[in-house]
Formats: C-alpha cells, sequence, structure tokens
C-alpha cells in the first residue's frame, strides 16, 4: 500500500466539449452524434467523434493536431492546479500516452515518395521533433523527467499509473499527465479492416452493439504527494491511489477470452491502494462496443466485484479516443467521485444479458469514496487505475 497521489487538476478536450466543464455537461445537456470526418478524405463513411470548432492554441512549433489538443488540456489543468509552472523551484515532470501522434501522421509524405517525388521533408522534422512529452514539456517551461508512452489504447492510463511511480519514488514534486490523440486515416482504415467499427452511434455493453466509434481528444491530470499540495495551499478531494498493469499476449488485437491480463491488472491496482473489490463503489470500463471486449470486460467485472456490479462506458460520448481514452476517463472518474454522479453508459438501451453483470444505463447520483477506471489494449495489453475521495487536511 502506498500514499495516494492528489489530483490537483485536470483538464479534457472531446467531441463533446473543448474542456471538462463543457464535456462532462453534455452528458446532461445533450450527446453529441458522432458523423464521417472532415479532417481529411476518406471513402470510408463510418461515424467518428471529431472535436468540432477546434483552433490551433497559438502555441509555436506544434507538430501535430494531437499536440494541439494536448496544449488545450494541458493549459486547462495546470489553471486548475493554480498553476504551478509558475514556480520556478518546483521539479515537474511530464509523462504523457499517444499513438497516432508517434507514428501515424506523416502520409502525404509516404505518398509522394511511392510515386517517386522528391516529397517535402517536413513531415519528417515534425516526427522527428514530435515526441508529444518533449514538445509540451518546452511549452509551458517543464523541467521535471519526460516520458512518451505508446502503448496502444492503453497507452493514457499506463502513463498515469507511470506518473504516480514517479512521485512515490520522489524523482519530481509533480507531473503533468494522462493521454492524446487526433483522429487519423491509418487507424479508421485499419480498425475498418478488422470489421469492429460501427455504422451507428456505439452502443457499449449492449445486446445489439457492433462495434465502435472513433473519437480524438485529450485528458489530462496534474498530479502530486498530499505534502506538495499542502505546501502550495491547494485544495483537493481526489487522489490516485492504485495502479496496475499487465500484457498476457494472447492476440494481436483481441482480448483473452477469460481476460487473463485484466484480471491481473485489477488486483495489482486494488493490492497497489489497498483496497478490496468491495471498496469500489463504481467502475469507468473500456467499454468499446465491439462484441469481444464488452463480453470479455463483463465477465471480469462479474467474476470480481460481483453481479451487482456498478459500471459503465462513456465512449458513447467521446468515441474511442485510442491513446487519449485513459486520460479521459481517468478525468470522468475523477469528476465522478467530485460530483458524486456517475453518467451512466450513454447508447446502452437493451444491456446485453450474457454479460452475467448489468451496467448502469442511465446518470444516477452516487456518493462513493472510491472507484476504477480500466483500459484494454491490442497485444493484451491491461491497465487499471483506483482513484479515492480524500480530505484535505
Amino acid at each position: 500500500m502506498h500514499s495516494p497521489i492528489i489530483i490537483s487538476g485536470l483538464g479534457v478536450v472531446s467531441a463533446a466539449g473543448g474542456n471538462a466543464a463543457v464535456t462532462w455537461d453534455s452528458f446532461d445537456t445533450g450527446i453529441p452524434a458522432p458523423a464521417p470526418t472532415t479532417l481529411f478524405e476518406t471513402e470510408l463513411e463510418s461515424p467518428v467523434f471529431e472535436v468540432t470548432g477546434f483552433k490551433d492554441p497559438g502555441f509555436h512549433n506544434l507538430t501535430s493536431r494531437t499536440a494541439g489538443l494536448t496544449c488545450q488540456a494541458v493549459q486547462e489543468a495546470l489553471k486548475d492546479a493554480a498553476n504551478p509552472q509558475k514556480n520556478p523551484g518546483l521539479n515537474i515532470g511530464v509523462c504523457l500516452g499517444t499513438t497516432v501522434a508517434s507514428q501515424l501522421n506523416n502520409l502525404e509524405f509516404y505518398t509522394q515518395y511511392r510515386e517517386n517525388r522528391s516529397p517535402n521533408l517536413q513531415p519528417v522534422k515534425d516526427f522527428l521533433n514530435g515526441n508529444l512529452a518533449s514538445t509540451i514539456a518546452k511549452i509551458f517551461a517543464l523541467k521535471g523527467p519526460q516520458t512518451t508512452v505508446v502503448n496502444a489504447c492503453s497507452s493514457g492510463a499506463d502513463a498515469i499509473g507511470t506518473a504516480m511511480c514517479w512521485l512515490q519514488a520522489g524523482l519530481c514534486d509533480m507531473v503533468v499527465t494522462g493521454g492524446a490523440d487526433e483522429l487519423n486515416r491509418i487507424p479508421l482504415c485499419g480498425f475498418h479492416s478488422l470489421g469492429i467499427m460501427s455504422e451507428r452511434p456505439c452502443k457499449p455493453f449492449d445486446r445489439n452493439r457492433d462495434g465502435l466509434n472513433l473519437g480524438e481528444g485529450a485528458g489530462i491530470l496534474v498530479l502530486e504527494t498530499q505534502e506538495s499540495a499542502r505546501c502550495r495551499g491547494v485544495n483537493f478531494d481526489v487522489a490516485l491511489s492504485g495502479y496496475g498493469s499487465a500484457c498476457d499476449s494472447h492476440h494481436l488485437t483481441a482480448p483473452h477470452p477469460e481476460g487473463v491480463g485484466l484480471k491481473i491488472a485489477i488486483q495489482t491496482a486494488l493490492r497497489f491502494s489497498g483496497m478490496q473489490p468491495k471498496d469500489i463503489a463504481f467502475i469507468n470500463a473500456h467499454g468499446t462496443a465491439t462484441p469481444d471486449n464488452d463480453r470479455v470486460e463483463g465477465k471480469v467485472i462479474s467474476e470480481i466485484f460481483g453481479t451487482s456490479a456498478c459500471y459503465f462506458s462513456t465512449k458513447g460520448i467521446t468515441g474511442h479516443t485510442l491513446g487519449a481514452a485513459g486520460g479521459i476517463e481517468a478525468a470522468f472518474t475523477a469528476l465522478s467521485l467530485r460530483k458524486k454522479w456517475i453518467p451512466g453508459c450513454v447508447g446502452c438501451s437493451k444491456p446485453d444479458p450474457d454479460l452475467f453483470a448489468a451496467p448502469v444505463t442511465g446518470g444516477k447520483k452516487l456518493s462513493a469514496e472510491a472507484a476504477m477506471s480500466t483500459s484494454l489494449a491490442f497485444g493484451g495489453n491491461n491497465t487499471a487505475l483506483v482513484f479515492a475521495n480524500v480530505k484535505n487536511h
């Protein structure tokens, strides 16, 4: 058991809004509908959750749309944390998860190269200078350790867990962490070729689910120790108290049918936090709305937390944001604890009876002391984060 790490700030950019408050309010005021992307040309008309109205935040040396989305969420999170970057004495690290921003945004260069033309080398320069953590550290003048985690769809969650370990080890005073990704032609075509894209709004854990909607955005947390937060005079009420990660290496894209890696990740996160399954009031599940993922995740949740487990997926409002998913859903989990309200499983109207435990299908008040967020990824990667209410004293 380790001391909890304080969440002193958070920021969210998603298809549902340009900041955490607007995104959260969308659960009440109106769920955005996915639509064909306007960001690039494609013959595929599969609906996606695109961040509309996004404007370059005005920073120099942004090498990708992902970097811009990240900057917007980091700005919000740092402001929420009382702008610690303005204190030159603080050692603030950056640990961010992504997928698209690391390798999939240079299509024009490759196209021109294959056509035996002389491509502009700017995309290559952008790639070489496009490390997301380093970019954010330079823009916001953060001097601590820097790491970009690329671990498929658990990238954002693993980045948060890594940041927690940094603080536990005393490597820095604070960490800006989370995940970010942009919509891109390669994952759109790739997921379509796997046959797991839905042609309608996704339906996580529903008996009629038929696939996912891709999305984009960024979810950022500012983490620090309780001692640091108290010294800075910052109010806090939610902490990150546990992290677990495991890879069962079952298949390149499919989850293990018994959820072996997910079970280990959840159990590790619980041990890390010193909690038991009964202490977890709700789970913000990965819930992609694909047949295999939801079946396996529902099975594992019911086995560990019981058939009356309270769980849901928020991908019905954001889409599957890939490397950003773990960051965005971590922020949603923390907000649910803070606001004592859970949004429920948007898009699920007829829970699948084969899941053993039925998801919460509508928003409800819930006074809870602890919660969990799970992330599943290609390659058998699985991650779980535990969050808890803490008293500011």
